[in-house]
Parts: C-alpha cells; structure tokens; sequence
C-alpha cells in the first residue's frame, strides 16, 4: 500500500507494531473495550515534497479502509499520520536522505 499510493520502496521500508490493549486505549472518554470498537494509528515518515497532497490523501484514505477491512469497524478516532521530514534529517545506513539525492545526482552527471 505505502509503494502503490506514496512510490516508497519496500527494501528500505522499516515497520513496527504496538498492541494496546483495548481497556487501556481511549477515544471519546471512553476505552474501546467499552465501545466494542476497534482502533488504530499509523504513525508514517517521509521526505518533505517528495508526495503530492493528492497521493497523501490517497494513502491516508486506503490506511483506513485496510484497517478497517482488518479489524472490523474502526473507531472513527483512529488516526493516520505522516510526517513529512527534511531530506537532510531523514537517514537510513548512516546517510541522510539528502545525500543520496545529492550523490546520485553527481553520479549522473560524471
């Protein structure tokens, strides 16, 4: 889903899972194992300018519909974020973003 809707590359593409359990997660002053509801937040970083608002709103909107395919209906408190970092802060193997965008520029050029 994140290839499809914002073209990030599975291979460099890092994930990790929490559970909450219900009785300890709240939306509306209430917890979810009181709502019998379900939910979730996705919390997403990638390169500033490197997505059209248009690609976000298009990931944002099949992150719920995936969950919500998963889990059965969601809260509707149930949260997709993307922080759009500065290339020159964003860093995988010890190299920023930005300097690979840099490199392969030169490497290009030679």
């Amino acid at each position: 889903m994140t290839r499809l809707h914002v073209r990030k590359d599975p291979a460099v593409t890092a994930i990790t899972i929490s559970y909450i359990d219900p009785h300890h997660w709240f939306a509306g002053g209430k917890s979810m194992a009181s709502q019998q509801t379900a939910s979730f937040w996705l919390d997403i970083k990638v390169v500033d300018g490197t997505n059209l608002k248009q690609e976000l709103a298009s990931y944002v909107e099949a992150v719920y519909l995936a969950f919500e395919a998963l889990l059965g209906e969601v809260h509707p408190e149930s949260y997709v974020l993307v922080h759009e970092v500065p290339a020159a802060a964003y860093s995988y193997g010890g190299k920023t973003q930005e300097f690979r965008f840099i490199s392969g520029n030169l490497q290009a050029a030679a």
